[in-house]
């Protein structure tokens, strides 16, 4: 049985919103100069989000490792899943704001990479809501073990995903960042 219409549909426009804000912040970065005074704001920005964004994640999903392993119910992993959304959406933000305004170099495959890692986990952040809502409906003491199959590969490829995209994001980010301050750009 497949999901709801009613849930497909919001899931989909938040895809679409995602991508246009992506590409908006691509398109602005590339076309518009905005400076050094902005540049270096923009970078301050840009780390600020990324620990909000990524430290986030990685608390979160610390705490679904702690899960998986029976250390901690399944819910209190979902409950802090719930209060960190605003964390990781607004870091996201965030970061494609302030990414605009340190002009991503389009012509470098690798910081395409890293871009379209950025795309990538946002997309899966939403795609794994419906998994996780399936998740939640289950009782508090329920173990990764006995969810069905489907539901435990769906969330273990949801977050192989998630943190495969992160750190590559985040290294280039770190890398391309260095050698632009050796290079005095």
């Amino acid at each position: 049985m497949g999901r709801p219409h009613g849930r497909r549909l919001p899931l989909v426009l938040l895809g679409v919103l995602c991508t246009v804000g992506w590409t908006g912040s691509l398109l602005f970065g590339h076309f518009v100069d905005c400076g050094p005074g902005l540049h270096r704001i923009g970078l301050a920005v840009h780390i600020l989000a990324l620990v909000i964004s990524f430290g986030t994640i990685l608390v979160v999903d610390w705490l679904g490792l702690l899960w998986l392993l029976g250390k901690v119910q399944m819910h209190e992993s979902g409950k802090l899943e719930a209060a960190a959304k605003p964390l990781i959406w607004g870091g996201l933000a965030l970061l494609l704001i302030s990414g605009a305004l340190i002009a991503p170099d389009l012509d470098n495959p690798v910081t395409v990479v890293k871009l379209v890692c950025v795309l990538v986990l946002m997309l899966n952040g939403l795609g794994i809501a419906p998994a996780m809502h399936q998740l939640l409906a289950l009782p508090a003491g329920t173990r990764f073990g006995e969810l069905g199959r489907r539901l435990r590969l769906r969330l273990m490829v949801a977050l192989s995903i998630s943190q495969a995209c992160w750190w590559t994001a985040v290294l280039i980010g770190l890398v391309n960042s260095t050698l632009r301050r050796w290079a005095g750009l």
